[in-house]
This record gives C-alpha cells, sequence and structure tokens, in this order.
C-alpha cells in the first residue's frame, strides 16, 4: 500500500518560507532542521515541507526549475481547504501572497481562489467540496 506523506516545496529560504505560511494560512511548524535547509508543517495526515533550493541541487545533479514570482508557476499548486475563502484570501494577501485570482463560486458550489507565496508557489484556497 501507498500512503501520501508529504509535499515539499523547494525554496531560497526555508525559515521565510515557514514564517510566511505561518501568517497567511495559520499553519503550525512542526520543526525545522538546525541546519534551516529542511521544515515541515502541521497540516493533518500529511506534511507540507519546504527544503532549501541547496539541498534540492544536492539531491538532483540535473538540476530543476526554481520556483520565482518573474515566471509563470509551476504546473501544480497547494491546496488548502478553509470555512471562510474570501477571508483567508484577505489574510494571505495581507501577509505578502501574490492575488491570482479573487474568491469565486464555481459551477458545483465550491468557493475557490488563488494566490502566490513568496516564493511564486500557485496555492489554491477553497471551500470544502
Amino acid at each position: 500500500m501507498v500512503k501520501f506523506s508529504y509535499t515539499i516545496l523547494y525554496v531560497p529560504d526555508v525559515t521565510q518560507a515557514v514564517a510566511f505560511y505561518e501568517q497567511a494560512f495559520g499553519l503550525k511548524r512542526r520543526f525545522i532542521h538546525e541546519s534551516n535547509q529542511y521544515a515541515e508543517m502541521e497540516t493533518g495526515g500529511t506534511a507540507l515541507s519546504f527544503a532549501a533550493n541547496e539541498l534540492a541541487l544536492s539531491n538532483l545533479p540535473e538540476g530543476f526549475q526554481e520556483n520565482s514570482r518573474s515566471v509563470l508557476p509551476a504546473g501544480i499548486e497547494i491546496g488548502f481547504v478553509v470555512e471562510n475563502v474570501p477571508a483567508a484570501f484577505a489574510k494571505a494577501v495581507e501577509a505578502g501572497a501574490m492575488a491570482v485570482v479573487e474568491p469565486k463560486v464555481k459551477p458545483w458550489g465550491q468557493t475557490v481562489a488563488y494566490v502566490r507565496d513568496l516564493d511564486g508557489i500557485l496555492v489554491e484556497i477553497c471551500s470544502a467540496m
């Protein structure tokens, strides 16, 4: 059996990313390694993790596309289910997230909004389905 355990976001500054996700989305840090190269956030059944770009390069010798607000977001998103999408969207933008799509009710009844974090990673903020 396979169990989805964590997602790692590669970022230039792990401690900055952790502080942003705490402020913007109210997540709690599980831990930050003493090297400041890796951290995990409490998110329920899985962990949202951050690893420094330097650490990623040590694992991926062929390189990778670094996350940045100066380019289009990668074809992946982090999704957070919240009770009040407009309030969560506003809180994230106030914390420094880049607004991408204002909260919108989809035809199936779900409210969805999109922001990009400080490193340009796409984050969906949505109501439960």
